[in-house]
């Protein structure tokens, strides 16, 4: 199996952990940002990740993909409760995660922003949604104050670095590329709890963090 991704995409993180977790191999392959070509050819939509199956056939929608593999992994599913808590966390943090990471991910050397025109293509589209890439850089100070007071009421809900809920499931299928992502940003605080939860899941899933790439 074949899954197309964009490295920093946090929906790619997704359908990339289930995937370790369950210790199934598969072929990683990075587009440039640039190109719409192929994944409108594979499902019809510029989007990631996409799963190349074994017949060939193409699979969108990072949840899907989760779930599918998931459940052709046969070892027992992955705990689908999501607790308010967690959702209510997750709604706060996406409202201003992207300021501090997009603006980032451009000059951290990454395979999908390889050329000038992949690079002017996520900035111009990016932008439109979260302002100036420039602004969001200067206010970084502003954004990092709030997240640390958000990463303080994370750590209060971690009960085990093995899963947030005590054993893997999918609040962290949504929790954990979010928290990955934002390991770009240096001058983060991380509580001694998420530093923690970080490196199990990153080792269990095979997905490696930021932290040298930060900036």
């Amino acid at each position: 199996m074949k899954l197309y991704i964009y490295d920093h995409c946090p929906f790619c993180v997704r359908a990339r952990m289930i995937f370790g977790l369950h210790g199934i191999p598969f072929e990683t392959v990075v587009l440039s940002n640039d190109d719409e070509e192929t994944p409108v050819r594979m499902i019809g939509a510029k989007q990631v990740p996409i799963l190349e199956k074994d017949d060939g056939s193409f699979m969108g929608e990072s949840l899907d993909i989760v779930r599918h593999i998931d459940e052709a992994a046969g070892k027992g599913r992955l705990k689908e409760d999501i607790r308010p808590e967690i959702q209510a966390w997750l709604d706060k943090v996406d409202d201003y995660s992207n300021k501090l990471s997009q603006p980032r991910y451009i000059r951290a050397g990454l395979p999908e922003f390889a050329t000038p025109e992949a690079v002017a293509y996520f900035q111009t589209k990016k932008e439109k949604t979260i302002g100036s890439f420039a602004k969001n850089l200067d206010q970084t100070a502003r954004h990092l104050d709030t997240l640390h007071q958000d990463l303080a009421v994370l750590a209060k809900l971690t009960l085990s670095s093995d899963g947030l809920n005590g054993e893997t499931g999918m609040e962290d299928i949504l929790v954990f590329p979010i928290l990955r992502n934002l390991t770009i940003m240096r001058g983060i605080e991380w509580p001694s709890e998420i530093l923690s939860y970080l490196d199990t899941m990153s080792a269990k899933t095979g997905v490696p963090l930021y932290f040298d790439r930060a900036m």
